[in-house]
């Protein structure tokens, strides 16, 4: 049967925001849907290489809330949307030192209201639940009991398995090299397997988010990626970890959580660069060991087992960019996750849903998220 060449709409980009929208906009009846994904497999960049972890706190308020919508989905999704439990809520333990110890401390309380689970500890309550902990780094801490792991994997395939289930198709191992524009208005794209046509292009290309944009002359939104760099190591023979919560001093930039078997770690970097397959660097690594030198002495691991990093891209106000181009009808913008695009995945692919289908959304302020706010 050959390939079709027009669809409703064509996403670019397999990884937790596209498959999200597919899966959002198939349940709401759109099914004629293209997703294009350069890489031979989906969520090969970003994706595949997160933390993995629901943090339903953010400094960002905008943010918060987004991911507060996203962990409701994680809880509890539709019946039969996965086969597998999204989310293992071993806890997140977020430590802070300084000024920004009372000011956090006094926003608790509003996390309750959005419906999140959080608590005020001290010091000692700290030290008590990670022994591993030198006092002299942080102040206190806030809990986050019913936040943790998300399994990635299962969420993203699950989008993927239920929008193909409805009709949606994916093709892999194909680049879109250009955006075909009529005058203000994008009717498709160009990609190395041919030419497509459709009423709707979207932009979910994660760190090419940008380079996208550019092939059509859509609005010039800076989306700048930023590399995170992971490493992973044994715990030592005397600790059960296994147990622990995730644990981020945000003063200090440092996290760590128990990671088959183990233990992962983070410097919590943010090294800006030209999007690619990010690889880490020594200098970042050691930045690692150092850190858990001074903020967990026993934790200095003797070997590491692996070590990676991802891309995380960022608009200029660190929030997420979803709608419809100011300057290119048709071409919709669906970018600037940063940190948070797995958990928020639920909550922001339903918006995007409701904005392409119908222009509007009752789940969330949509202008705190357009593309015109930079225009």
């Amino acid at each position: 049967m050959p390939s079709r060449e027009h669809f409703e709409v064509v996403i670019v980009g397999g990884g937790i925001a596209g498959a999200s929208l597919a899966y959002f906009l198939s349940e709401r009846g759109m099914t004629d849907v293209l997703l294009l994904e350069r890489e031979s497999q989906p969520g090969y960049h970003s994706t595949g290489r997160s933390a993995a972890v629901l943090v339903e706190w953010d400094a960002i308020p905008a943010l918060q809330e987004l991911k507060a919508l996203g962990g409701a989905f994680l809880r509890h999704p539709p019946a039969g949307f996965s086969e597998q439990p999204l989310l293992h809520p071993n806890g997140v333990l977020i430590a802070f030192q300084g000024p920004a110890w009372p000011a956090v401390r006094d926003l608790v309380p509003r996390l309750g209201q959005r419906g999140t689970t959080a608590q005020v500890l001290s010091q000692s309550e700290v030290c008590h639940r990670l022994p591993v902990l030198a006092p002299s780094y942080f102040d206190g801490a806030v809990l986050l009991s019913e936040d943790g792991h998300i399994d990635v994997h299962e969420l993203l395939w699950s989008y993927l398995r239920r929008a193909a289930q409805r009709g949606v198709q994916r093709r892999c191992g194909v680049e879109v090299t250009g955006l075909r524009v009529d005058g203000t208005r994008c009717r498709g794209v160009i990609t190395t397997s041919g030419d497509l046509e459709a009423r709707w292009v979207v932009n979910a290309a994660g760190a090419w988010a940008g380079t996208v944009a550019q092939f059509g002359g859509a609005a010039p939104i800076p989306i700048t990626p930023h590399r995170r760099t992971i490493i992973t190591f044994a715990a030592p023979d005397d600790l059960e970890v296994s147990h622990w919560p995730l644990f981020t001093n945000e003063s200090h930039h440092l996290y760590f959580a128990p990671e088959s078997g183990g233990l992962f770690a983070s410097p919590m970097d943010e090294q800006p660069m030209a999007p690619c397959d990010v690889q880490p660097d020594d200098l970042t690594v050691a930045e690692v060991i150092d850190r858990l030198g001074r903020l967990a002495p026993r934790l200095v691991p003797k070997t590491i087992r692996r070590k990676w990093s991802g891309l995380r891209s960022f608009s200029p106000d660190r929030v997420l960019v979803v709608g419809e181009d100011p300057q290119v009808k048709g071409f919709f913008w669906l970018a600037g996750q940063g940190g948070c695009g797995i958990e928020t995945s639920p909550a922001v692919g339903a918006i995007a849903a409701d904005l392409l289908l119908t222009g509007r959304t009752e789940r969330y302020d949509a202008a705190v998220l357009s593309p015109t706010r930079f225009a």
